[in-house]
């Protein structure tokens, strides 16, 4: 099983920060770097630095770091034109020599939307799918060659279809615990379906969901990567797991309930059970990302039991 380390910077981190956890993530033996694509914190606290672009910090990220994948969990299709974010993933992939991951969603944070007058739309799976259509289409396109689309959301002609990523294929990650669209889009277009925030139940029948799809599809399941993002607390005393969850806004009743929380063994115990449902790859999303502290433990106690 994989281990990444999967933050949330909206809620109040510079590139610094972000920088340093990343370093971390890839010194102490992790598999990936991934972070949300938000441009504003959710619930209440300060908010600066205020938010990064998570392309431009994924940019930065790939001169800094040599081995970890990189990527978002993930990005909103209503963000971007899909041409501009397949040169940005393509460019970001040859600047890490191919780590690249790109998650991508239909976006669900109206608020950030109304802050920053992006236009959300009612109906978004539409443009994702199409989106998917674009990126895939553009970077499969030989050299020499140019691609076009005409859809109800996007319309491209004669795009020479460059620059082309290093990988042969960016991973393409689709997430979510809708029942039906989510599971034929990652049945589709997708090297890993993720299901995050859920309990073991919930991840059981979405894992089933997108198997069922792959075989509608006429789609091999075992080409599917699997994985969950979960959020994480541990420590070895009470008063360092108090600390932490209160840094992060948790509630100290609920949030072992469906989370990976309290010690490094629970935290293992957790996490081989998420291994025998079928995940290939677990986020630990670690949103006080300036406690590297937390990060060390987790290397030294709990992720040699899963590599």
């Amino acid at each position: 099983m994989e281990l990444c380390i999967f933050t949330e910077p909206q809620q109040g981190a510079s590139y610094d920060d972000q920088l340093a956890q990343a370093a971390a993530t890839e010194r102490l033996g992790f598999d990936g770097w991934f972070r949300s694509d938000h441009f504003l914190r959710m619930g209440s606290g300060d908010p600066l630095p205020g938010p990064t672009d998570a392309w431009t910090t994924l940019a930065g990220l790939a001169r800094e770091t040599r081995r970890i994948r990189l990527g978002t969990l993930v990005s909103s299709a209503t963000f971007r034109h899909p041409s501009i974010l397949a040169v940005q993933v393509a460019q970001v992939d040859a600047m890490s020599g191919g780590r690249v991951e790109l998650g991508l969603g239909t976006g669900w944070f109206a608020a950030e939307h109304t802050a920053y007058g992006i236009p959300f739309p009612e109906k978004r799976f539409g443009m994702l799918e199409e989106q998917l259509d674009v990126i895939t289409g553009l970077w499969s396109t030989p050299v020499g060659g140019t691609f076009g689309f005409a859809g109800e959301h996007y319309t491209l002609a004669g795009s020479p279809a460059l620059p082309k990523p290093v990988q042969e294929r960016v991973p393409v990650i689709i997430g979510g615990a809708g029942p039906r669209r989510t599971p034929a889009i990652a049945a589709r277009h997708a090297t890993e379906f993720n299901i995050g925030f859920r309990s073991e139940e919930v991840i059981v029948r979405a894992f089933d969901g997108v198997r069922r799809a792959c075989e509608e599809a006429g789609r091999d399941p075992a080409t599917l990567r699997r994985s969950v993002a979960l959020p994480t607390v541990v420590a070895t005393d009470d008063t360092d797991y108090l600390r932490r969850l209160e840094a992060i806004g948790a509630d100290v009743d609920t949030f072992a309930d469906v989370n990976i929380a309290g010690t490094p063994d629970a935290a293992i115990d957790r996490l081989l059970r998420l291994r025998e449902l079928g995940a290939d790859r677990v986020y630990l999303q670690l949103v006080d990302l300036r406690d590297l502290e937390h990060l060390e433990l987790l290397a030294a106690e709990v992720l040699p039991h899963l590599h």
